[in-house]
C-alpha cells in the first residue's frame, strides 16, 4: 500500500468536473478521483481550514466517531472497477476494529476531518496514476539504464562470495 496525502482539487478541462487528486509522499504520482461538485466543495472546505456554522454531513460522521470515542484508524483506497474507484474505512475503538464500505470522496473528506492516513492499493496506484515529474522520472530511468548497462554476470558472482 501507498500512503497519498490530498493534493487539492481541480477541474477536468472537458466535463468540467471536480477531481479529487491524491499524491504519494515522493510527490511523484498522483491519482486522480473524480467526484461530485458537493464532495468537491466538501474537501475543499478542510483544505482551506473553514469551519460551517453548522455540521455539513462530513462533519457530522466525525462528531459521532468522536462521540462514541472511536477512531477512523486508515482509509483504503482498494480497487478500480469499471472505472469507478472503492475504498474502505477502517474504525475502531481499541484492538476492536470494522471496515466500513465507502465511496473515496467520502472516506476522503472523513480522513480530512480526522487526520487519518489515506492509503491507496499498489495495483490500483498502477492502474489509475499519473506522473506528476515526468523530467524526473525521465532522469531516474535514465540513471537506471547507465547504472544496467555497467554491469555484468561477474559483478553479481563477486558479490555472491562476498556473502
Amino acid at each position: 500500500m501507498i500512503e497519498m496525502s490530498v493534493a487539492g482539487i481541480a477541474v477536468d478541462a472537458g466535463s468540467r468536473n471536480p477531481i479529487v487528486l491524491l499524491r504519494d509522499s515522493s510527490q511523484r504520482r498522483q491519482l486522480p478521483i473524480f467526484i461530485s461538485h458537493e464532495q468537491a466543495r466538501s474537501i475543499q472546505s478542510v483544505l482551506e481550514g473553514e469551519k460551517p456554522s453548522r455540521p455539513m454531513t462530513h462533519d457530522l460522521i466525525a462528531n459521532l466517531l468522536s462521540a462514541w470515542d472511536l477512531t477512523l484508524q486508515r482509509v483504503v483506497i482498494q480497487a478500480l472497477r469499471d472505472n469507478t474507484f472503492y475504498a474502505v474505512m477502517t474504525v475502531g475503538k481499541g484492538d476492536k476494529k470494522k471496515e466500513l464500505d465507502a465511496r473515496p470522496s467520502d472516506a476522503i473528506s472523513v480522513a480530512l476531518r480526522v487526520n487519518a492516513p489515506i492509503w491507496v492499493l499498489e495495483e490500483v496506484v498502477v492502474d489509475a496514476a499519473m506522473p506528476v515529474d515526468t523530467e524526473a522520472d525521465a532522469a531516474e530511468k535514465e540513471a537506471f539504464q547507465a547504472f544496467l548497462s555497467g554491469i555484468s554476470p561477474a559483478d553479481f558472482a563477486e558479490r555472491g562470495r562476498l556473502m
